[in-house]
């Protein structure tokens, strides 16, 4: 077993990896690691009144797929956020209506920030 310190955009992880030969049987492996601090996704659950609808990681929006009043159904694109060079689409976790709009095309936000409101 080989022990790593790994930093990615700036969290460190404690990781472990075992060494296997190429042509030695594969058995089950487990890797470990210390778990990040960073942000995790709540599964989404079917809820009565006001939604918020947050940035799951920080990063620059840049587009915008709905508006104030629009019906959307769940899994229904909201906003385009681009983080690490990556365009992610934040979804509408269940069917509702678009109450507000918290940010504009080209913002730059943060992990947890209120995006969109939909009841």
């Amino acid at each position: 077993m080989k022990r790593f310190n790994i930093t990615v955009n700036g969290t460190a992880y404690d990781v472990t990896v075992e060494e296997v030969a190429l042509d030695a049987p594969q058995p089950a492996q487990t890797i470990t690691s210390t778990p990040p601090s960073a942000y995790t996704a709540p599964a989404p659950q079917p809820t009565q009144g006001k939604i918020n609808v947050k940035a799951p990681m920080p990063g620059n929006i840049l587009d915008i797929k709905t508006t104030v009043g629009a019906a959307v159904k769940a899994g229904q694109v909201l906003v385009i956020l681009e983080a690490m060079k990556m365009e992610n689409e934040i979804v509408a976790p269940q069917d509702g209506v678009v109450t507000a709009i918290s940010c504009t095309k080209g913002n730059t936000v943060n992990a947890d920030d209120i995006l969109v409101v939909m009841d």
